[in-house]
């Protein structure tokens, strides 16, 4: 039938649009990237830095059955180049030995502490705390009430008017803070300010050569965990850094942010009855400042690196996923109204608009596309070897843009890679990029249509 052809034609046609879009975004993404870590490293090596010990922080590390790395987290934190911090570890409710685990290793003694609930929160149970290498840790064990709820409960204990939230399984490096508070040195008016979040599995520990610290690089073994490193290289060091141009970042990951207490506090706080309270408070506090006509900034930070441990399994990858896009979901409907909202000015306008199109419904896009091309194919519309020739330049060009934001991360964190580590990432990129990806596509459509099971839970990755 004539509207049949027209419909397969116009949706292929408006495929190939989306595709040649989201790639151009990724690449001027990528080139931005590359101009301002330059940027960045010519003023390091000029020594072009501020004092920056001198702002008080504290670091909220939420913990839910988290016995296997919490004490070599809570140990990283302590051996951070920062003198001027404290370190809160919120157990929610864990069954797994967690809160006891770090009392036995850093000698933990029970005290009453009087706690000002500006937020609220699930009930605590207990607080211990110590001086450890000279830095105050203090442990709150609470019932459970989700990851959101744990951080309220460690803005409630946080002395300082900035605070850092860090999952349990990361490590900072040690010039982690030194970098993260520098935006706020800069610019009075910045409340949050987003960390680059690297796979841990792949850098090895630093050695000092000359002046420097350098590290080494190797994909492991886990082919998972390797496509998963590349994955993050063209995550953080592209989009991010883009939208820190003109405040328009919506995410700043759970896994190392930097905070104004009050600013969060006045906003609400964090949200407890959703999978994505990272993105869900960023969007809260754009929301808040432009209403109140209140002076900010959101920073992205590329030089404050932290180091998170990538799943291991497929099992535990499908449930970190899940977990993301259906917090996605959440977060964008709830703040829908910033869509094409002129007060929101660009927010509203190319960031919001972006996730929408390119993080939120890419996965519906691209396999909607995919069928197309199949039901054409069948009805002998597809010209197979332009198409072909398409997608084989498509899948060039995305891996290109992912080696080519490998290679940033390696320039700018000066790490050593030996020509076969090098080998291994463009034979990577290729995997990734066609077909690493659409394994993804796959698992986001699965966690919508699976939206109603366990919506609310903190969900499970086993630890090594």
């Amino acid at each position: 039938m004539a509207w049949v052809r027209e419909g397969l034609y116009f949706v292929g046609v408006f495929y190939m649009i989306y595709l040649v879009l989201f790639a151009t975004f990724a690449l001027l993404s990528v080139a931005v990237g590359a101009y301002k870590l330059y940027a960045n490293d010519r003023m390091n090596r000029l020594k072009n830095k501020f004092s920056c010990n001198d702002l008080p922080v504290s670091i909220l590390v939420p913990a839910y059955n988290e016995a296997v790395t919490i004490v070599d987290s809570v140990k990283s934190l302590l051996a951070l180049d920062y003198c001027n911090y404290e370190i809160i570890v919120v157990d929610d409710g864990s069954d797994d030995g967690t809160a006891q685990t770090l009392i036995d290793a850093f000698d933990l003694l029970p005290v009453y502490r009087e706690i000002e609930f500006v937020l609220a929160c699930r009930p605590q149970e207990a607080v211990f705390d110590n001086v450890v290498q000279g830095v105050q840790v203090t442990l709150v064990r609470k019932q459970n009430g989700g990851k959101g709820d744990a951080l309220n409960m460690g803005i409630n204990l946080c002395r300082h008017a900035y605070f850092i939230g860090v999952d349990a399984d990361s490590k900072l490096q040690a010039n982690a803070l030194t970098e993260i508070v520098r935006p706020v040195l800069e610019d009075d008016s910045v409340v949050a300010a987003g960390g680059m979040v690297l796979v841990a599995q792949c850098v090895n520990d630093s050695e000092e050569e000359g002046d420097e610290m350098q590290a080494d690089y190797r994909f492991p073994p886990n082919l998972l965990v390797s496509l998963q490193a590349l994955e993050y290289n063209r995550s953080f060091l592209a989009s991010r850094i883009l939208m820190d141009t003109f405040n328009g970042n919506l995410i700043i990951s759970g896994a190392f942010g930097l905070f104004k207490k009050s600013t969060v506090v006045n906003a609400g706080g964090y949200c407890t009855d959703t999978l994505g309270e990272d993105m869900e408070l960023v969007l809260k506090l754009h929301g808040y400042c432009r209403n109140n006509d209140i002076k900010y900034r959101m920073r992205y930070q590329p030089s404050a690196i932290c180091l998170t441990q990538a799943p291991t399994t497929m099992r535990d990858l499908r449930g970190q996923r899940r977990r993301w896009h259906l917090g996605l979901l959440q977060s964008m409907f709830s703040h829908r109204r910033m869509l094409f909202n002129k007060k929101f000015g660009l927010v509203g306008f190319f960031s919001y608009l972006y996730y929408f199109s390119y993080e939120l419904l890419a996965p519906f896009v691209e396999l909607f596309g995919l069928v197309t091309i199949l039901l054409a194919f069948f009805a002998g519309m597809l010209n197979m070897g332009y198409m072909l020739a398409f997608f084989v330049l498509y899948g060039i060009y995305g891996s290109l843009i992912s080696l080519t934001a490998f290679s940033q991360h390696i320039y700018a964190q000066n790490i050593r890679v030996k020509p076969m580590e090098m080998l291994k990432a463009l034979l990577l990129c290729v995997l990734e990029f066609g077909f690493f990806r659409y394994v993804l596509v796959v698992v986001r459509i699965l966690a919508v249509f699976g939206y109603g099971k366990n919506k609310g839970t903190w969900g499970k990755i086993k630890r090594v």
